[in-house]
């Protein structure tokens, strides 16, 4: 499985990772805890079953319209087998046009959730398998209530056979 993701500027990406950090000190999952040297924070636009080689041209296209603004805006809470804590990103023009192109160059990418009209824009903050009672809205860092404005500045594939990241910018 492969992603196509897009990577925020410096000064968002030390935030995100101070908001890692303060989710671990108080004993919260996080993503802090993840040590492979391709963690870092990330949207992901699509997945796919592989970056085929004569849609890399159209995808680097897309991709041009890089940097592209980011707001941050909120938490989110996904429930399932594994309950995630994400920082929402707000999904201007630009950014969903870009996701619909990303998607649409990917036929095969198949998972649902990376349909335009049920992508859900975040960044993740953690994940956990113990449920939805592991993030207490009170003892969740005050940065999470503040909204930010940054800027998306590169975009990566990460392959999930090989544990490797491509960048694409």
């Amino acid at each position: 499985m492969r992603t196509v993701e897009l990577l925020p500027d410096d000064a968002t990406e030390a935030r995100v990772r101070r908001v890692w950090g303060r989710l671990a000190e108080r004993g919260m999952p996080s993503l802090a805890a993840h040590r492979h040297v391709t963690n870092r924070p990330h949207l992901t636009l699509t997945t796919a079953s592989e970056l085929p080689w004569d849609v890399r041209p159209a995808l680097t296209e897309a991709l041009s319209v890089l940097p592209l603004p980011l707001r941050l805006e909120g938490t989110l809470r996904f429930e399932g087998r594994t309950s995630f804590l994400a920082w929402r990103v707000a999904a201007d023009a630009g950014l969903a046009a870009l996701q619909r192109r990303v998607w649409e160059l990917l036929p095969l990418a198949g998972n649902p959730l990376f349909e335009p009209e049920n992508w859900v824009p975040h960044l993740s903050l953690g994940r956990t398998r113990s449920g939805p009672g592991a993030w207490p809205a009170e003892l969740l860092p005050a940065e999470l209530s503040e909204p930010w404005e940054g800027r998306f500045t590169a975009a990566r594939s990460y392959d999930t056979g090989s544990r490797t990241v491509e960048r694409l910018t």
